[in-house]
């Protein structure tokens, strides 16, 4: 059996736990979709980093590609929070990045 390291979001909630507080977490690395962001934010995450799925729309159709990137990754997350009765993730002290691609740089 291969060796395989935990995805970031399997320890995530231990992670928080551990700094008690004391730290901002942040999950960089494997996020690929709005429900991963979703899962982040509700283990306790401030905040997720998403290079890759932006490198991938920027290969696609440049500043276009990464724009699209983040529409979708902002409507799975918008869906996500609906199907599980979340109002809003202000709650949770996030920082947000929208959809303008020139907002997030």
């Amino acid at each position: 059996m291969a060796n395989k390291r935990p995805r970031e979001v399997d320890v995530l909630a231990e992670i928080v736990d551990a700094v008690q507080g004391r730290v901002d977490v942040y999950v960089d690395g494997g996020i690929r979709s709005g429900t991963d962001v979703f899962k982040a934010l509700a283990l306790g995450a401030r905040a997720v980093f998403i290079g890759r799925p932006a490198i991938w729309g920027l290969a696609y159709k440049g500043e276009e590609g990464v724009s699209k990137v983040l529409e979708i990754l902002r409507e799975e997350l918008r869906v996500a929070m609906i199907l599980s009765g979340c109002a809003s993730l202000a709650r949770y002290k996030i920082i947000t990045c929208y959809a303008d691609v020139q907002q997030c740089l």
